[in-house]
């Protein structure tokens, strides 16, 4: 062919800087499409040679190397794939936006197969310009007699052809940096780049330093470096046949903690796993894995892996992904995503939702499946996946839906129950009420009592249970969940009636007095009953709708809006104590007047600290009262 100038067919003429500042939001993304139109050129040559329609010699490699040298500043992607001639370069090159994958995906629709060319976008080589002042191409079809040719343009909307010195069937894209792109012609920059998109690229793909310069040695010693490098280049940075490939019967535990460890950089081996592989109604392959947490904010850090065709596209794409589910960690490939031009959003919102269902309903059936068969696994798995569980519950209907049989609680004995058996057992004492604790340590004292009169409390300990249990309760209007603080039941008051009412009441009425004039609180709630335990001299109750509402107020208002709910604590003093005893025998004594102060003030305290951290000040004025205390006993 004779040397050809001449103008790039486009629809407008400012599509070059539509092209570097709008359509790829991140600049390395044109090492993805320069890459991922070499794959698309090899799975074409291989389609065309299992149809028969040409000829591979014997032991033939499909390969694609990047190749950068730092000091001519150029880049090069150089495939052995299909090749291009003359007039294809004219129509895929020269007109933008005419894609050769889609053309020939038309030629070949009844003998190939559109999964395995990953291109659908005529605009993806020309992302090179977001970085590169020139770009040239030099390419062979594999047609027979086909001749070699050069194309070369400066992003301008002219280009130059002509006939290249190019004698292998392929193509070779080198890029010429523009000054603000040269660190993309670091080895290391571009090591990280290929391994962030092309991990699992179908093809071995290899990256050369075209400035790498072995150092002077003897000759022994030279020839030994030499057959170092060579082993070397033979090895690709890609593993070509992902584990998420193959068939969940042919894959093993340890390789799947393997593929996790080695994928995610952890040390620590996952809880469990699901190995999705599906042709329909969409085809979707992939592993989401349930990692152990090391503290519960880990359940914001998951990360899902989108590939298309096996080339990375995002993490976390909320689109596909259920937003629950990004708790998690994995990858998913799905051919059939269908992206916009950039390969960075999606379009068609139903038939993403669609898939993003089926994901949702395979991590449901794999929770389900396990609780059916692998029950200890499953309660020892829980403390782990609990927060995620909760969290799905209230984001996704159809999740909970499916998982709502299946959701335990601990309870303060060390067993793990469902809602229902919780319900059934304790429905002579509690009816529809769930008594729980979110702290053991700080409520030790109200769970003993509990245990005492055999009832039962669930432990519901993480971030997101204030939110769960409303949550639950919205689902089921009878169900009402009350921490154990919330109220005092009959069960654990004593009912005998060995006094007079009208007795009991003026007593009653002279230990609310003494308290709050002791405490100086004349609005202080003071409440005296009679419980079964005599452990307990004074406890703090809270309403529970109160302390909700405190709790969310203090969450996301600060202390701003926590003052804008009273505080609805009422002191429940136990007069079947000895000490409250003491105090009804000596209420009117003016020479145990100082005692009987020292005792209230104790006791009050002593019932906030079960409750609540003291204040600063609070907490001196107990330490020091409680060396008075010891000190009168000496």
């Amino acid at each position: 062919m004779s040397k050809e100038k001449g103008n790039i067919s486009i629809q407008t003429e400012n599509i070059f800087p539509i092209i570097k500042k709008w359509l790829y939001s991140e600049k390395d993304i044109f090492i993805r499409e320069l890459v991922s139109n070499s794959a698309d050129a090899i799975s074409k040559l291989k389609k065309l040679a299992d149809m028969g329609e040409t000829d591979l010699a014997e032991g033939h490699k499909f390969r694609i190397t990047v190749s950068v040298n730092k000091e001519k500043k150029t880049i090069k992607v150089i495939d052995n794939g299909i090749g291009m001639t003359g007039d294809e370069i004219k129509k895929y090159i020269n007109q933008i936006a005419i894609s050769g994958a889609k053309d020939f995906l038309e030629k070949y629709k009844d003998k190939t197969d559109e999964q395995q060319i990953i291109g659908h976008f005529g605009l993806g080589f020309y992302s090179a310009f977001m970085v590169a002042e020139r770009v040239r191409i030099d390419t062979l079809s594999y047609q027979k007699d086909a001749q070699p040719v050069s194309w070369e343009s400066r992003g301008d909307s002219e280009y130059e052809m002509d006939v290249s010195g190019r004698d292998e069937v392929g193509t070779t894209i080198t890029l010429f940096m523009s000054e603000d792109s040269i660190e993309y012609t670091e080895v290391f920059k571009m090591r990280e780049i290929l391994r962030k998109y092309f991990a699992f690229l179908p093809y071995e793909l290899y990256l050369i330093d075209e400035n790498e310069k072995p150092a002077k040695s003897d000759a022994k010693e030279e020839k030994d470096k030499k057959t170092e490098a060579a082993v070397k280049e033979i090895e690709p940075l890609n593993d070509t046949n992902p584990l998420w490939k193959k068939n969940p019967k042919d894959c093993t535990d340890e390789e799947y903690k393997k593929f996790y460890r080695d994928t995610f950089l952890e040390f620590q081996d996952p809880l469990f796993w699901i190995h999705l592989n599906m042709e329909y109604p969409f085809r979707m392959q992939g592993i989401i894995y349930f990692p152990r947490l090391k503290h519960e904010f880990d359940t914001m850090e998951g990360k899902i892996k989108l590939y298309y065709n096996q080339v990375f596209v995002a993490d976390n794409i909320k689109e596909v992904i259920p937003e629950f589910l990004l708790m998690l960690k994995g990858m998913l490939d799905c051919p059939d995503l269908p992206l916009n031009v950039s390969r960075s959003f999606l379009q068609n919102e139903g038939y993403v939702q669609m898939i993003s269902r089926h994901i949702t309903k395979k991590v449901a059936d794999k929770l389900t499946l396990l609780y059916k068969k692998e029950k200890e696994n499953y309660t020892k798995y829980w403390d782990d996946i609990n927060p995620f569980v909760k969290y799905g519950c209230i984001r996704e209907d159809r999740f909970y839906d499916r998982v709502k049989d299946i959701i335990i609680f601990k309870t303060i004995n060390d067993e793990f129950v469902t809602l229902n058996e919780y319900l059934d057992r304790n429905k002579e004492k509690n009816k529809n009420i769930v008594y729980y604790v979110n702290d053991v340590n700080q409520q030790a004292h109200y769970i003993n009592m509990f245990k005492e009169n055999e009832m039962e409390a669930v432990v519901l300990n993480t971030l997101i249970d204030n939110h769960f249990i409303s949550f639950l309760e919205s689902k089921n209007t009878d169900l009402k969940f009350l921490r154990i603080d919330a109220e005092i039941t009959s069960n654990l008051k004593d009912e005998a009636k060995d006094e007079d009412e009208k007795e009991a009441k003026e007593i009653n009425e002279k230990i609310e007095k003494l308290f709050k004039d002791v405490l100086g609180n004349k609005d202080l709630n003071v409440k005296v009953e009679k419980l079964k335990s005599e452990s307990t001299p004074a406890m703090i109750l809270l309403n529970e709708h109160s302390r909700r509402m405190q709790e969310m107020s203090r969450m996301f208002g600060g202390k701003e809006m926590s003052g804008m709910f009273p505080n609805e604590e009422t002191l429940l003093v136990n007069r079947n104590h000895k000490l409250v005893s003491a105090l009804v025998q000596n209420i009117d004594s003016s020479e145990k007047e100082e005692d009987i102060k020292l005792l209230v003030r104790q006791i009050y305290d002593l019932a906030m600290l079960t409750h609540k951290p003291l204040e600063p000040e609070a907490m001196t004025a107990f330490v020091q009262r409680s060396i008075q205390l010891m000190e009168k006993m000496i």
